[in-house]
This record gives structure tokens, C-alpha cells and sequence, in this order.
């Protein structure tokens, strides 16, 4: 066991490498494209973050060689830029997709430059270490630091990765902010990151620290002297005479004298007046940085470590179910499966990173179960009975928005039942959950829903029950299917065809239509494809581009096995698939389900933002959806660019989205997409058009490209879209919630689309008291609102435990068919302990959690108004020159 008070990174391998031997030169890294228009050639804290946590997962995989394949050699990595996708085919081997780790990644890096934009993050100099606060900004780094640890083992990741961001952005701004560079430093502080050791030579406050400087270029400001500073910023706290400015055009303070400044944040002299520092400044956050997360690999372990990250092409294995009287079957349908994927998968690749159960009756629902072992799931699971209940309906979307909180984004989540939801007025806040988490969810429904026999019922339902969970899968990109008892077995084998990263191909149009074919399109990455028809279906046709056809009867046939279960039909086409334009015809009583998946590579993953560039650090300011009226941004980040047909071919590229209405399919739009950087980083960005933007509503992206012998391409967002019809933005404390403690919240609304009245509704999970001052509000075009909200954390509030607070606007006039707005914070409940210490490293099995509920929070959305932040704002785009790897330090 390493002592918490000394930095060493987590050793695997006898030889220490001279970090400065593979130092990449500073000119490599490659900017954010925002950036580049006011700071060409700046490196940003997003490029810091993932080249940090690249080099480390590297680290570890050249530590822990993959079973049954040849280790990593550390040759084959010097002097390649190094991208995610390699490093999963070296590692993993060839196909086997890096989209999750890339998902983790970003939400680190986007957690990291959201400390420019929350209101109560950006404008505070602890959280950037300005104002000469080393020492209350170490504390709070560190504090960061040991809330991830804390959240991680907790099996709260996307928390974690939140806290570890907000850790990563004030550790680099150390660098950028403080003369550490300027007083002639090689590595990085060796305290920073520790602390039992003191912060010594500080400069204090009667220590005059800067000449005047009337020039945007200052190199030789700073004062002949050896004591740590840093830069004041705006008014707040106020410059005391003598002592540095931040610096650059927006920094109120660098008008007063001492004028100037010293931040390194970019290298354009009108941000950063010691910009000529600034790769320099950029070298050594990236090493710290590259400490920060081989000390969370130390405290957390290797699975720990890896879970945090997602470093795995592994999905996860979430159930929802029914336990009442009359699921017998579907319970035993659900062992079934999670025992043959458990099994199937045990050691390879492939194997679930997290098992989540949450099973659900009425009135209960709950505990959520949540393990990363598959013997403990499988344990619990088997320990699940039918009992008791057998009335409708029951607690279903409670359990799944449970789930939801519980599972990790990126996601599928099975729902067993035969029952429609007790608790349907949930239903527009899961869907807006599922958009937050990225989750799919598929409803297995063994119940007719035209039937009115059966379970005993305490009222009389209506056929259109089963519309929540309709909407639900229409939201989550998921799908409700109904079958019978008999059939459930067969049918619920979705499940591990599912959890095994398929795609789902956009279909035209996307829902059957009389006399009109399904049109889909096979290209030559795609392997493992399936036809997937539901309903009242007469008779089908699937047929290829060269007119081959093959009908529903079941068996092999010319294009692959057909089989049917009931009213489902379920067709595994043969490899490999012609390529080009197939079609599919059905013929069938009301509205049939058809789905169409394939097991590829290539993919993408998405996200939305607004271009910020009239403040001190430009960037790209990202959003879980688009809103209404605002100017926005489609970023796009391809996967699995490595996959093509021949390894000689040039790479595959997508050139336009298309925009389609939901759920009839109608074109809204179709953007060109802008390379953003080398193509082998798959970095894509389209402007939204303004008429979509209008109003508020779903929709769907589709990417259209070609690969690299001309054929085309074309891949589906994995769920739908919508613009949102106002902006919410939830923000909270910096650091964590103490039992007995009353926490301030903020919340700002703004329209953008017109005059808007709104109602606000709040909940939290658990049911801590909360206070608002703000429940009605009419905003106009343009206007903001801003309210404050008071959590009351009790004394009995569990430590280690989370708190999702959720805030609702709903659209005012019974005729408004907008569905409402959600923000989402994620809080995190901590005993208060000695500041110096972080949690121990881990030597014990994996963690259990059980909990009756929990919460969920992404990064909430900023404003326009930004202060205090460091490496250029909001970074997009990482770059890597050569190998960085580090193996241990001697100087430490």
C-alpha cells in the first residue's frame, strides 16, 4: 500500500522511463476550433484532460496485458499521436468499439471547462486559483479529488467524473494562473496534489507582487522575487495595491495599476499577457494532470480505475421487474438470459461492467441493486420470486427512473411486466431522463393490449394504457414489444443480442406505411445484422440490392434464418450482406414494429453547444439538447474510423445530417459537416438551422457519408433529439453536501423564442426538504429569470449517498402540447473529515450498493457571462504529439 503522502503513480513495470525524454513538443497539440478564432495554436483543458487520461490508460494496459492476446509493446505507441480507437484495437482487438470510454472522456472534459460557465463555479478564485488562494484552492482541489474517489466507489460514476472534471480544470489553471512557470519550473508542484505537505514561499498580501505594464504583451511585469502568487481577476475579491491582474481584454482589475497581467491561458497577447509562457504552462498541467488521474488509479485500483473511465467495449446489464404474482414466467425469462450472458461473456471483453436490478410492485418499489461481480447479480437475481400483488397497474416508472439513476449512460435497460403504469404522470420526466443518461430502454410486455380479461384490475384501464411506455421508448430510442408467456423466453434473447453494442439503421420511411417498402441501406462494415418485425403481420419480404428475396416462413432461407415467436419475427440475415439498398415490405393489421440492427464499429456520438466568444475564455459551451431560438452547434465525434475493408482503403468520412422529424420521419433539414482537424480524429460540426430551432420538438440525426472505396454510409443517432423551449440551468455548491447542512441552489430560465409563462415545479430524491422562491414566472423574448432554491440536508442523511434534485418548467395554457423542461443536479452527501486525507487505496472486492433511490445530474448549462477560468475556455478538440507515459518520476 502506497502512503497517502507519497506521489508515486501506480507502478506495474520495472522500468522508469525519463519523462522528459518523451515529452511532446508543445506545437503538437491541437486547439479547440472556437479557441483558434480569437487563440490560434492555444492548447485547452480539453486537449490536457484527454491526452492525460489516454496516457494513462495506456500506462495500465501495457501493466495488465489482455487475456489470450500478446502484451502491448511501448515502442509501437512513441512518436504516434495516440487515439482512443488504437488504443482499444491494440488492446482488445480489432472491431471492438472505444464509443463508452470516448462517451467517459468527454464527460470529464466537459465537466472540466463547465468551471468557466456555472454561475457558481466561474467567478469563484478558489475553484482557479486567483487571487493569490493557493492554499484554499489546494484545499479545494484536493477535495474534488477525494469526492470522485468517494463517488466512484460508490458506483456513482457519472458523479464522479463531474468531480474529477471541476478537480482537472482548477489543477491546470494552477499552471496558467500562478507564476509557477515564471519562477523557472521544470515539473509540477510537488505538493499540489498532497496534502499533508504545506504550501510554502507564498506571497502575502502586503508583498508586492507586479510593475505596471500598459502593454498587451507583459513579460517582464513580474517582480524580482521567489514567492508564489497569482493574478486577481474583476472586482471580486478587489486587487490590493501592488499585487498582479489575471490579465487580458475582459479582466476588469487589469485596468487598475498595476496594470497588465500574467495569466498563460492562450497565446494571443489580448487574453493572456503572459502569453509567450503559455505551451510552457500547457506542458506542465498536462503533467500534473497525468498525477492527478495515476492517483486515482492508485486509490481506486485497476477495475475501479477502469470503471470510472468506462475502459471497456462492454456495455451493462440492466433489469427493471415486475415481481407480482402473475410474472412467474417472465422472471424466470429474465435468470434465463442474465445467466447465458453472465456465462457467455465471463472473462472476455465483452463481460458486463456493471449488473443494476431494480424490481418494482405495488405500492413498493426498489432497492436498486447494483454490483459489478455477475455471481453476487446473479445471487440476487435468483433470490426473486412472484409474489403477492396480481392488480393493475403498478409502479413501473418509478422503478425505472431508479434505474435510470443507477445506470451508467450509453446504456440498455430491459422493463419486465405485464401490467401499464400506476404512475404514469412520470412519464415526460423519465423521457427527459433517458435524452440526459443516453439510455435505451425496451419494454417486454406480456400482455395483449386490447385485452380487458386477465389480472384483477381495481378500475376499469384503457386500451391506451401502455402509451407511457410507448413514449418512454420513443424518447430513448427504445421499443415496447408484447408477447405472451409462452414466447417470453425466446423473445427475451433481445437482451444479449442487445447489450452487444448494435446498431440500430435508420429506416425510410422509419414506420410502415401500406404499399410502401422499408428502404435500409448495408455497407461493408457492418456484420451480424438482424430484421426484428412485431405485430399483427400477414405476411413480409425482405429482398437485396441484386432483387434476392425471402419471406416470412420460417427456416433458412436465400438471405438468412427466419424465426417467430408469437407475433414476432425475428430474422438473422447471413454474412457477409450485399451491399447497397435493401428493402423490406409488410403486410399487416394496424401498426407493426420494424427494426433493423447491425454490430458495427463505426458510430458516433453526439452533443450539442453554444458558441461562446465574447468573454475571456471563448469556447464552445455544450448542452444536453438544443433550446429553442438559440444559435447552436451539432459536434460530432465518430468512432471506430480505424474499420474499413482493407487496411490500405482511405478512411470512411461522413459529409452531411440529416434532420428528421418524430416520429413520421419527415426531412427538417440537411447540414454539411465541417471536419474539425486531422480526419483520423473524426471531430465533425454543423450549424443547426434556424428553422428547426424555432420551435420546440423531437427529432432524429442521421449521418451520410461515404467509405473509403465510395460506397456509402449511413448511421442513426441512437435516439431521438428535441429542442427544448426554454433554458434551464441548475447549479450547486462546488464542493459536497454535510449531514445537518442547508445548501444553496441557483436556477436560471431564459427564453429565446418569445413570450413564454411557465410554471416551476421541484423534487427531490430522497425527500429532503426543499424551499423555493420562484413557482410562476413570464418571461419574454430574450429574458432571463433567476431563482433560489434551500436543501435541507438532515443529520440522518447517509454519507457516501447521492441527491438528485430535479426542477420542471411546464408551458402554461391547458392547450400547450410542449412537454416540459427538466434540469437535473446531482449532489453528493459526505461526512466531513480531516482535509489532508484521501481515501486510501483499495485492496477489497467489489462494492454493493443498495439504495431505495438516488439521482442523476450532467453538467448544467451555463450562462453568457463568464470570469475566472483558465486553459482557453471550453476545449472541443484534443491533440497528441508523441507519447506521453508516465512511469515514475525520480524528483519525486
Amino acid at each position: 500500500m502506497l502512503p497517502a503522502d507519497v506521489p508515486l503513480c501506480h507502478l506495474g513495470a520495472p522500468v522508469l522511463l525519463l519523462l522528459q525524454l518523451l515529452l511532446p513538443p508543445a506545437s503538437a497539440f491541437f486547439p479547440n476550433i472556437w479557441s483558434l478564432l480569437a487563440a490560434p495554436g492555444s492548447i485547452t483543458h480539453q486537449d490536457l484532460t484527454e491526452e492525460a487520461a489516454l496516457n494513462v490508460t495506456l500506462q495500465l494496459f501495457l501493466e495488465q496485458p489482455p487475456p489470450g492476446r500478446a502484451p502491448l509493446r511501448l515502442e509501437d505507441f512513441l512518436g504516434r499521436t495516440l487515439l482512443a480507437d488504437d488504443l482499444f484495437a491494440a488492446y482488445f482487438g480489432p472491431g471492438y468499439p472505444s464509443r463508452r470510454y470516448r462517451a467517459a472522456l468527454g464527460e470529464v472534459a466537459r465537466a472540466n471547462a463547465a468551471q468557466d460557465f456555472l454561475p457558481t463555479s466561474r467567478n469563484d478564485p478558489d475553484l482557479h486559483f486567483d487571487a493569490e488562494r493557493l492554499g484554499q484552492g489546494r484545499t479545494r482541489l484536493v477535495g474534488a479529488l477525494r469526492e470522485a474517489v468517494v463517488a466512484a466507489r460508490a458506483l456513482d460514476h457519472t458523479l464522479a467524473r463531474q468531480r474529477l472534471g471541476a478537480a482537472l480544470h482548477a489543477l491546470q489553471d494552477f499552471y496558467s494562473h500562478s507564476n509557477w512557470v515564471e519562477l523557472g519550473k521544470q515539473q509540477p508542484h510537488p505538493h499540489l496534489l498532497w496534502p499533508r505537505q504545506e504550501l510554502r514561499s507564498l506571497a502575502q498580501v502586503g508583498d508586492p507582487t507586479c510593475s505596471d505594464c500598459e502593454e498587451l504583451s507583459c513579460p517582464g511585469n513580474l517582480l524580482g522575487f521567489t514567492l508564489l502568487t497569482s493574478g486577481y481577476f474583476g472586482t471580486h475579491p478587489s486587487k490590493p495595491p501592488g499585487k498582479c491582474s489575471h490579465g487580458g481584454h475582459f479582466d476588469q482589475s487589469s485596468s487598475q495599476p498595476p496594470r497588465g497581467g500574467i495569466n498563460k491561458d492562450s497565446t494571443s497577447p489580448g487574453f493572456s499577457p503572459h502569453h509567450m509562457l503559455h505551451l510552457q504552462a500547457a506542458n506542465l498541467a498536462l503533467l500534473a494532470s497525468i498525477q492527478a488521474f495515476s492517483l486515482l488509479r492508485n486509490r481506486l485500483g485497476d477495475r475501479g480505475f477502469s470503471r470510472l473511465l468506462d475502459i471497456t467495449p462492454a456495455s451493462s446489464l440492466s433489469f427493471v421487474l415486475d415481481t407480482t404474482g402473475s410474472m412467474g414466467e417472465e422472471i424466470n425469462a429474465a435468470k434465463i438470459q442474465a445467466r447465458h450472458i453472465v456465462e457467455q461473456r465471463r472473462g472476455s471483453p465483452m463481460e458486463p461492467t456493471h449488473y443494476i436490478l431494480v424490481p418494482f410492485h405495488d405500492p413498493g418499489f426498489g432497492p436498486v441493486f447494483i454490483t459489478s461481480d455477475p455471481d453476487t447479480f446473479w445471487q440476487q437475481l435468483n433470490e426473486i420470486h412472484a409474489l403477492g400483488g396480481g392488480d393493475e397497474p403498478e409502479m413501473c416508472l418509478s422503478a425505472l427512473e431508479l434505474a435510470l439513476l443507477h445506470t451508467p449512460p450509453l446504456s440498455d435497460i430491459f422493463v419486465f411486466t405485464d401490467a401499464s403504469p400506476k404512475d404514469a404522470f412520470l412519464t415526460n420526466r423519465v423521457e427527459s431522463l433517458t435524452q440526459e443518461r443516453r439510455c435505451r430502454v425496451t419494454f417486454l410486455i406480456t400482455e395483449d393490449p386490447s385485452r380487458v380479461q386477465g389480472r384483477a384490475r381495481r378500475e376499469v384501464l384503457s386500451p391506451l394504457r401502455f402509451e407511457p411506455y410507448e413514449a418512454v421508448a420513443l424518447a430513448s430510442g427504445g421499443e415496447v414489444i408484447f408477447t405472451k408467456d409462452q414466447y417470453i423466453r425466446d423473445v427475451a434473447a433481445i437482451v444479449g443480442d442487445s447489450i452487444a453494442d448494435l446498431v440500430t439503421l435508420p429506416l425510410e420511411p422509419p414506420v410502415v406505411v401500406p404499399e410502401r417498402p422499408l428502404v435500409f441501406s448495408v455497407d461493408r462494415l457492418l456484420q451480424r445484422v438482424t430484421v426484428r418485425i412485431h405485430g399483427e403481420v400477414s405476411s413480409f419480404r425482405i429482398r437485396n440490392p441484386a432483387g434476392v428475396s425471402q419471406d416470412q416462413e420460417e427456416g433458412e432461407g436465400p438471405l438468412g434464418h427466419t424465426r417467430r415467436f408469437g407475433q414476432f419475427w425475428l430474422v438473422s440475415m447471413n454474412d457477409p450482406l450485399q451491399t447497397g439498398t435493401w428493402e423490406i415490405q409488410v403486410t399487416a393489421k394496424g401498426t407493426p414494429r420494424v427494426r433493423v440492427q447491425a454490430q458495427t464499429s463505426l458510430d458516433f456520438l453526439f452533443h450539442f453547444g453554444i458558441p461562446m466568444e465574447d468573454g475571456p475564455h471563448p469556447g464552445l459551451y455544450p448542452l444536453t439538447q438544443p433550446v429553442a431560438g438559440l444559435q447552436t452547434q451539432l459536434l460530432v465525434e465518430v468512432t471506430g474510423l480505424g474499420s474499413r475493408g482493407n487496411p490500405g482503403d482511405p478512411l470512411p468520412h461522413f459529409s452531411h445530417v440529416i434532420l428528421r422529424g418524430v416520429p413520421r420521419g419527415a426531412e427538417l433539414g440537411r447540414v454539411p459537416l465541417e471536419p474539425m482537424g486531422p480526419r483520423k480524429r473524426g471531430l465533425l460540426a454543423a450549424t443547426l438551422p434556424p428553422t428547426l430551432l424555432s420551435t420546440a420538438g423531437p427529432f432524429s440525426l442521421e449521418l451520410i457519408g461515404q467509405d473509403g472505396v465510395g460506397q456509402g454510409l449511413h448511421r442513426a443517432a441512437p435516439q431521438p433529439s428535441a429542442v427544448v423551449p426554454v433554458l434551464l440551468e441548475l447549479s450547486g455548491p462546488p464542493g459536497f453536501l454535510a449531514p445537518g447542512t442547508k445548501a444553496p441552489l441557483s436556477l436560471r430560465i431564459a427564453s429565446f423564442s418569445g413570450p413564454q409563462d411557465l410554471d416551476l415545479r421541484t423534487s427531490v430524491n430522497p425527500s429532503f426538504a426543499l424551499t423555493f422562491n420562484l413557482s410562476r414566472v413570464r418571461l419574454e423574448q430574450n429574458e432571463s429569470a433567476w431563482g433560489r432554491l434551500w436543501l435541507e440536508v438532515p443529520d440522518t442523511a447517509a454519507s457516501n449517498s447521492v441527491v438528485m434534485v430535479t426542477v420542471s418548467a411546464t408551458t402554461d395554457g391547458e392547450a400547450s402540447t410542449v412537454p416540459p423542461t427538466h434540469a437535473f443536479l446531482r449532489l453528493l452527501v459526505l461526512a466531513p473529515t480531516p482535509q489532508d486525507q484521501l481515501p486510501a487505496p483499495v485492496h477489497s472486492t467489489d462494492p454493493v450498493l443498495t439504495a431505495g433511490s438516488s439521482a442523476f445530474h450532467l453538467p448544467t448549462l451555463g450562462t453568457r457571462s463568464m470570469a475566472g477560468g483558465g486553459l482557453v475556455g471550453n476545449p472541443w478538440w484534443r491533440t497528441v504529439g508523441v507519447l506521453l507515459l508516465l512511469l515514475g518520476l525520480a524528483s519525486w
